[in-house]
């Protein structure tokens, strides 16, 4: 039987805490959330998590589990009931290359786009490469109620950024990668998402994430190197 002490450091605005913490709830599973204030890390994080000095971390009986994706694949392992991987292997080698692209395409091309302030064709190449990520995607889920099927698994947890943080990206960024004319999938996934009973109320207030990220979309265009 699994051990009852669970713990999550997580920061409010971050999208990988929220994919871990839908998880537990999810499972049924208490646990104990700790706020981290990431522009001031706190001694805990970085004893945590040295290397990487970011949430989220997880603590399950003293031991400690580090990148979102991971520990939704623990979490799965050590409670089994409302499993999040399908069984057959061949399904659950699918959904984590799919989670995997939507990280590295998907999200990196989005964020960069939205903190592109000063570079108009740097902006438009993110964009571009964003569309064409989600049109990778859109295909994944055409037919679908959830990514899992029937219900919320894995790959809704691992994606479910897209259904808030996107959003709020394409308000501050002034863009509009999410058109819903080209992903009429994906903007019906969105609100069977975001309206399920265990997501809808801890979804992170939009108009403070505007805030958050206006000023960090200034911060990171500072560092960005400027295309000619």
């Amino acid at each position: 039987m699994a051990s009852e002490e669970v713990k999550l450091i997580g920061f409010w605005v971050s999208p990988f805490p929220f994919r871990v913490e839908l998880a537990l709830i999810l499972k049924g599973v208490e646990y104990e959330y700790i706020k981290e204030d990431l522009p001031n890390k706190s001694p805990l994080l970085l004893e945590l998590n040295p290397v990487h000095k970011k949430v989220p971390v997880f603590i399950h009986d003293g031991k400690v589990v580090l990148e979102s994706l991971v520990i939704l694949e623990y979490i799965d392992e050590i409670w089994k009931n409302n499993p999040l991987l399908p069984q057959d292997p061949y399904e659950r080698a699918m959904i984590r290359f799919w989670a995997k692209f939507a990280d590295e395409k998907l999200f990196v091309s989005a964020f960069l786009a939205m903190c592109s302030l000063d570079d108009e064709k740097g902006k438009a190449e993110k964009i571009t490469e964003a569309m064409e990520a989600l049109e990778r995607i859109e295909g994944e889920l055409k037919g679908k109620s959830f990514f899992g099927g029937e219900s919320i698994g894995y790959l809704d947890l691992a994606l479910g950024w897209i259904s808030h943080w996107l959003p709020v990206w394409d308000e501050v960024g002034s863009m509009k990668i999410l058109d819903p004319l080209k992903f009429p999938a994906i903007i019906s996934w969105m609100n069977r998402f975001t309206n399920h009973k265990v997501i809808k109320n801890k979804l992170p207030p939009r108009d403070k994430m505007v805030v958050f990220f206006q000023e960090r979309s200034k911060t990171i265009a500072a560092t960005l190197p400027k295309n000619n």
